[in-house]
């Protein structure tokens, strides 16, 4: 017997000596990472708020890990085609995207082909929760409420509502609209914010919903009432009640956008993890507070808390951009 007892736990030391090599080399790897450059793409144009966060967190990112962080801005298609380059490269970490819901979420309804598969070609890893977008009316529409923008849709029988592009949150915002007080609201679309606020400035928009930053130069001229938030309240403006508050009862008032970052699927979650841990971490830098501060964000999450956000509010995002009724480009 103690012959046999020795054997076996020689035999089980002579295995586990033969695997540990094996097991430090994976392990070492993954802890090697960053070994390189790393590229971090934003799918949006240098100088918009998506750029400026990459860049903050980047440059935080880089900080920690001794690595360069290059940010690369791979605009168009509403963000597809940086997402799709980021798809296809190597899944090793050294490609990130940074990116907005419209790229992780509504690209898959609004687009035929839009060429990379959220689910199956990459890996949310870190997410920024979206502020609530301010819903600002013209002087001559002067509502101040959520009811008295209803009463002066109805007696006017037609009012423009300015959205920066389609399939975005505030044209969803006016379908929902639409649907529950019975109203005839037609949106204009913009190619972004700034062309948009400057429709409202001149007249020729009734309504216009966007960012609070964004929303400035409007408030700040007294051409603009600000009367409503769609999802949340906004700290800098507390007194002002969202759509809710005010009775509405869409389901899509209560989700909000979201900027994050993503890898490529296959990527050893040993370094999503790293990654989203980096992310959580920035949110104490000062330069990344200045500009989460600037847009009026909340602090990134981590992967857990990040990925149930998004699934949970993943189901509301499609049903409400399907029921816009616009046929896929």
């Amino acid at each position: 017997m103690p012959a046999k007892f020795n054997r076996r736990h020689f035999i089980a030391a002579g295995a586990a000596a033969a695997a540990t090599p094996l097991l430090w080399r994976r392990a070492s790897a993954q802890a090697a990472w960053p070994s390189r450059q790393i590229r971090m793409v934003c799918s949006y144009p240098a100088g918009g708020q998506t750029d400026l966060l990459a860049r903050a967190f980047g440059d935080f990112i880089s900080r920690q890990v001794g690595q360069t962080v290059v940010i690369e801005n791979k605009a168009g298609a509403s963000g597809s085609i940086g997402a799709a380059e980021v798809a296809r490269a190597a899944p090793d970490g050294h490609t990130i995207l940074c990116s907005i819901s419209t790229t992780y979420v509504m690209n898959r309804v609004m687009m035929k082909n839009p060429g990379y598969d959220m689910d199956k070609d990459l890996t949310l890893v870190s997410i920024i929760p979206g502020a609530g977008l301010l819903l600002v009316a013209s002087e001559k529409c002067g509502a101040r409420t959520l009811a008295e923008f209803v009463a002066f849709a109805r007696q006017s029988g037609k009012v423009n509502f300015g959205t920066y592009s389609a399939g975005s949150a505030p044209h969803i915002t006016i379908n929902e609209l639409n649907k529950q007080y019975g109203l005839n609201i037609e949106p204009i679309h913009y190619r972004g914010e700034a062309p948009m606020w400057t429709g409202l400035l001149e007249g020729t928009l009734d309504v216009a919903m966007g960012s609070y930053t964004a929303a400035q130069p409007v408030l700040q001229s007294n051409r603009g009432v600000l009367f409503a938030v769609h999802s949340k309240k906004v700290a800098a403006i507390p007194h002002v009640k969202t759509l809710t508050e005010q009775g509405a009862t869409g389901k899509f008032f209560t989700v909000s956008g979201f900027t994050g970052w993503a890898l490529p699927k296959a990527t050893p979650q040993p370094i999503v993890d790293r990654l989203a841990e980096l992310c959580v971490a920035a949110n104490s830098d000062p330069k990344v507070k200045e500009v989460l501060g600037t847009f009026v964000l909340e602090p990134a999450l981590g992967f857990k808390e990040s990925n149930a956000m998004y699934q949970r509010e993943l189901p509301t995002w499609i049903e409400s951009g399907q029921a816009l009724g616009l046929p896929p480009a």
